[in-house]
């Protein structure tokens, strides 16, 4: 695992790599930004209305958006991902392993679509129904991010496992090639990496580019 991770940390800067988790950041960035703006311009208008008459209903917003995209950065970036997914994987798989390159299915975009939206969801689902208990574990300081950490752990390597191998898998039946160890320790890792500030715009591409050489590793050595 560790030196899965080092070798996706060199990829960052590899020039013929760079461009896409830039752009698939861009994207991320962007989507953030437009969900935010118009979340605090609806909230501010609501409590303006409904709730204060102070004129600290943008101020209000603007903390509530803040804390939403906190918890969202990682719903919408892994949408974005998956959404690229192919276009990343094949990309690293072209560089360090050629010959699996050569043998990968391609996914269609309605394919990776439908990936993405449903991997969104699955997120949202998840975090909303781990919310509860991590409002009980808040008063404990550490309870609360270590649930959210634990949920994003499993949903993480799931999909980050699924990304490369629906490329290579030979039948929709055939076993997944990492352990449910295996998918939660780079689940774990990429959530981590994707709570901590600057780490986290280059989390879900690390993620990625980790799944790539755990999973190709490994069948070579089957």
């Amino acid at each position: 695992m560790l030196s899965a991770f080092a070798l996706a940390l060199t990829r960052l800067f590899d020039p013929r790599l760079a461009p896409i988790w830039l752009k698939g950041l861009a994207v991320t960035l962007l989507a953030c930004a437009a969900l935010g703006s118009a979340g605090w311009w609806g909230l501010s208008a609501a409590i303006d209305r409904y709730a204060d008459d102070s004129g600290l209903g943008p101020i209000a917003a603007g903390l509530v958006v803040i804390l939403a995209l906190w918890l969202l950065w990682r719903v919408v970036a892994l949408g974005v991902l998956q959404f690229y997914a192919d276009e990343v994987v094949a990309a690293i798989e072209a560089r360090d392993y050629p010959a699996m390159a050569a043998q990968a299915r391609k996914l269609g975009w309605r394919e990776e679509l439908s990936r993405g939206l449903g991997g969104a969801l699955r997120a949202v689902l998840f975090n909303l129904a781990a919310l509860p208990v991590a409002l009980v574990l808040l008063v404990t300081g550490v309870g609360a991010p270590l649930v959210f950490i634990a949920v994003n752990a499993v949903l993480l390597g799931r999909e980050l496992q699924d990304m490369v191998w629906l490329r290579h898998r030979p039948s929709p039946d055939s076993p997944a090639p990492l352990s449910a160890f295996e998918r939660f320790t780079l689940g774990a890792v990429t959530a981590l990496l994707l709570t901590v500030p600057l780490a986290n715009f280059a989390a879900p591409f690390l993620g990625a580019a980790c799944a790539v050489h755990l999973i190709h590793r490994k069948r070579a050595r089957i």
